[in-house]
């Protein structure tokens, strides 16, 4: 895959998040640290599909995680929305993605040139 100059890269990983971006061209990527928003995970639970800790399904960090994502996909939208982000890659384990998708804008998706 070849990443256009200035397109962002987003990294995801359910508790922490980093963006880059591309200060070098398609044939010779450099990717810089970009700063961001910290995702409140807090403001956001409950806002995705999740999984509640049960006796069933102990998993109760897994609510956490699913805000975290949240928030973050809040954040990505407001750049894309905001014109900061006009190319986006996303690399997130296939779950995270999954939780994320329904939640990006149309413009967030006409932005996105891949998903790793």
């Amino acid at each position: 895959m070849q990443l256009p100059k200035d397109a962002t890269v987003a990294v995801i990983d359910g508790e922490k998040f980093n963006l880059f971006r591309n200060t070098g061209d398609e044939a010779d990527l450099k990717l810089k640290p970009l700063d961001h928003d910290v995702p409140d995970a807090a403001d956001h639970q409950g806002s995705t599909p999740s999984r509640h800790g049960s006796s069933a399904n102990p998993d109760g960090g897994q609510d956490e995680e699913d805000g975290f994502s949240a928030g973050v996909v809040a954040i990505l939208n407001k750049k894309v929305l905001g014109g900061e982000i006009l190319h986006l890659l996303i690399i997130a384990a296939p779950r995270t993605l999954g939780a994320i998708r329904p939640q990006y804008h149309d413009k967030l998706k006409a932005a996105l040139i891949g998903e790793i």
